[in-house]
């Protein structure tokens, strides 16, 4: 949800799915309505395919190997959940619906039709456009670099509340680090009752961790040179944080 801070460039719906699925340690498969959840079983191929490596024996598998031809053979999920916890912790979800097609070891699925859903809206992704979009190039070292942040700075993470409208923090019990790809920072507000997020952009788009340190060291740069927010700072995140999904 986004709150009164204005909403900086970020990545594209293609893109945004695509990290996901590089980022998401387990997939949800669903064939001739049975399912089954696989944990680090899964790779994405450079054209957008899903390799799944699962027990040759799998009665799900089997059935979606013998699906009519002209009907997705099955539908694959993938949940993008807040490295730091936080309530409402599942940022997005991505769902590719598809084929199971035989391949030497894993199998290999060909999606059909691709739908990102996020809080604010589900979208219907173009395949050619999937297919040829890249993951966030800091989308694998996502979750380490939000707990660090989150466990190690807290201090900063409160210097960087400077930057954020104080209308967006009017209430607000916490502050934590939600999500960070190449174009900007974001922050989770949480209140009571309601939680909004504001975004912090970078001055130009982070290329690898290296360039990420030095955009956060801009931000924070911005946020000591800026007035301190009035009324006093607002509780930071800690490491016995609400893990509310």
């Amino acid at each position: 949800m986004v709150d009164t801070q204005d909403w900086a460039a970020g990545p594209g719906a293609a893109q945004r799915a695509r990290s996901v699925l590089a980022a998401a340690w387990s997939c949800g498969v669903t064939a001739d309505g049975a399912r089954e959840e696989y944990v680090g079983a899964h790779s994405v191929t450079e054209d957008a395919g899903v390799l799944l490596d699962v027990p040759e024996d799998s009665a799900l598998v089997a059935a979606a190997l013998c699906a009519p031809r002209g009907e997705p053979s099955a539908v694959l999920e993938f949940a993008d959940v807040a490295p730091v916890p936080v309530r409402g912790r599942i940022r997005a979800r991505v769902w590719l619906a598809g084929w199971f097609t035989p391949a030497d070891g894993p199998l290999l699925f060909r999606p059909l039709r691709v739908v990102l859903r996020q809080p604010s809206s589900a979208v219907l992704i173009d395949l050619d456009e999937f297919t040829a979009a890249r993951p966030d190039p800091l989308a694998t070292a996502e979750a380490r670099l939000l707990t660090h942040l989150a466990d190690a700075h807290p201090d900063a993470v409160e210097r960087l509340t400077r930057l954020v409208r104080p209308e967006s923090l009017y209430a607000a019990t916490r502050v934590a680090p939600l999500a960070v790809d190449r174009h900007g920072l974001t922050l989770r507000i949480e209140r009571t009752r309601s939680d909004g997020d504001v975004r912090l952009p970078f001055h130009t788009p982070a290329d690898d961790i290296a360039q990420l340190t030095e955009r956060l060291h801009a931000l924070l740069a911005q946020a000591a040179a800026a007035r301190p927010r009035t009324p006093g700072p607002v509780r930071g995140i800690t490491s016995q944080g609400d893990s509310g999904g």
